[in-house]
């Protein structure tokens, strides 16, 4: 590898078809940017292995036996793991995505995705940023259709975007505050301004119009 290049970014890869695990990987490790670490066929099989594996990413199909990646992504949560997890599913379905944001995860895509899409999301979960979009958004867009006229009244601040972006990982108004070095009732604040502006009731329903408004 040259010594120039960026580390290789450590993956724990779950997903209960072998062929398709070993076939992720294969494609992953052939870019030379990533390593798959550890692997397992469930959720509660890699949340064992995560104990004695240090990794940058966990990637994840969600429908597994035993436990799915929606089950482990929250007990990861639970534990009170911030390790980012990119959840992968074959099926373009809306409520799959909105799940996947209220369940804590960073990232969310279809294994239709091109092979740069996918190694392009796992490089932006491990440096912070959220991918909560499928690349075939038609499934989401024609049920959570919304109008020219729905579009927000007032432009939203970078303040503003960074809470929605951590609002769709899940995170608490307190989580959001240590994350961004503001205090709590900052962020209830601007949380609130930011309903009004999407003209929504909660917190959920304001993540997935800002996903199809483009906001985030």
């Amino acid at each position: 590898m040259n010594p120039d290049s960026p580390p290789q970014l450590r993956i724990a890869l779950a997903d209960d078809q072998a062929l398709v695990r070993a076939g992720l990987k294969a494609l992953l490790e052939s870019t030379g940017n990533v390593r798959v670490a550890c692997e397992a066929a469930d959720g509660e099989a890699l949340l064992g292995m995560l104990v004695d594996h240090v990794v940058d990413v966990v990637v994840s199909d969600i429908r597994m036996p035993l436990l799915d990646g929606f089950g482990m992504l929250r007990r990861l949560r639970a534990q009170g793991s911030d390790l980012p997890v990119l959840l992968l599913t074959t099926f373009d379905e809306a409520d799959l995505l909105l799940e996947a944001a209220q369940s804590g995860a960073q990232g969310f895509l279809l294994k239709d995705a091109s092979p740069e899409d996918l190694t392009e999301a796992i490089a932006r979960l491990a440096h912070g940023q959220t991918l909560l979009q499928p690349v075939a958004t038609d499934g989401v867009r024609e049920r959570y259709r919304y109008h020219a006229a729905d579009a927000p009244a007032e432009l939203f601040n970078e303040r503003e975007i960074e809470i929605l972006r951590l609002l769709a990982g899940g995170y608490s108004n307190k989580e959001i505050g240590r994350s961004l070095f503001l205090a709590e009732g900052t962020v209830k604040n601007y949380v609130s301004g930011i309903l009004e502006k999407l003209d929504t009731r909660d917190r959920t329903r304001a993540v997935l119009k800002a996903i199809t408004l483009h906001i985030i």
